[in-house]
């Protein structure tokens, strides 16, 4: 099996990593060191290769120069071709679940979902109100999860960072600012995004994420190698609540355990914006039933790292 196209597997982008080790956690110190060299976690840039949906789309376009140099070369027809490969694209940068622009992570690995496992993992945080109420709501149910935190939010709210790694939880990026633009950067701000948010949270945390997840689940055509050079893996989800946006906690609850299986991650967000709905977090409705209806069919939720065998930082 071709680890590393398995949406079940989470392989090295590089080799020579201690047995065990996906991305052992980096103290803040030295993620400070690799940000100063651009090198990954390892001392060197990770082995990358494009998708083949963008190898394909850079041959497009070299074929397309080579025949309009040429006598009798149809623009109209190089340039539909063209219209259609971006066209593609375009679909697959908007698909969360889509792996047309390289790997992408919406199960655990087969031995985790034998576990019994699943991953909550809560994105838009750290929130000073609603973050420590979701703690304490995942302490009574001995649950653990992984927290996708915006950069600047950690860099903000630090003692939060610190209190979420502190109950067993992990601590991921979900980018510096959280812009919605950002599916439709340029190599450099998306490496400057990416860049931020590792120093940051590696800050607050005291290990740098190992995961990444982009604002609003769009996914920008160069980002595989934006994380490949900061060692970070992509993750969607297999389900989400929509509980961001859905005030409703029956509706949310029930998109998050139709048909719910072992291995499964599901989204859900402890970010200021659901402090702003006008009923209260809709997490906070959710998260308890959630947990109760996991146990009832049992599964039990871990930290992304713990799924992937990744020996958790501190």
């Amino acid at each position: 099996m071709d680890l590393w196209r398995s949406p079940l597997a989470l392989p090295p982008r590089s080799v020579a990593r201690p047995a065990g080790q996906v991305n052992p956690g980096v103290t803040a110190p030295a993620w400070r060191a690799i940000l100063r060299t651009g090198m990954g976690t390892h001392g060197r840039s990770e082995s990358w290769f494009p998708a083949p949906a963008i190898q394909a789309t850079g041959a497009l376009h070299l074929c397309g120069a080579v025949a309009l140099a040429f006598p009798g070369g149809d623009w109209r027809w190089i340039a539909g071709t063209l219209v259609a490969n971006h066209a593609v694209l375009f679909a697959g940068c908007l698909v969360p679940r889509s792996r047309l622009l390289g790997p992408n992570l919406v199960r655990l690995p087969a031995d985790a979902a034998a576990r019994g496992e699943v991953a909550l993992t809560f994105d838009d945080g750290p929130d000073p109100e609603v973050t420590p109420r979701v703690l304490d709501l995942l302490d009574r149910r001995r649950a653990a999860a992984s927290f996708f935190c915006i950069g600047s939010r950690a860099a903000a709210h630090t003692g939060v960072v610190r209190e979420i790694v502190a109950r067993g939880h992990a601590v991921e990026s979900h980018t510096q600012h959280h812009s919605h633009a950002f599916g439709w950067y340029g190599p450099k701000r998306l490496r400057r995004e990416i860049a931020a948010a590792q120093d940051a949270i590696a800050s607050a945390a005291g290990s740098a994420p190992i995961f990444f997840r982009a604002p609003d689940g769009v996914r920008n055509p160069m980002l595989d190698g934006a994380l490949a050079r900061f060692g970070l893996r992509y993750v969607s989800w297999r389900r989400r609540g929509l509980d961001a946006v859905d005030g409703n906690a029956d509706r949310v609850l029930r998109r998050l355990v139709h048909r719910v299986q072992a291995g499964d991650v599901l989204m859900l967000h402890d970010g200021a914006a659901v402090r702003r709905q006008p009923s209260g977090p809709t997490v906070l409705r959710v998260l308890p039933r959630l947990l109760d209806a996991l146990a009832e069919r049992g599964l039990r939720s871990v930290t992304l790292r713990s799924a992937f065998g990744v020996a958790a930082a501190g």
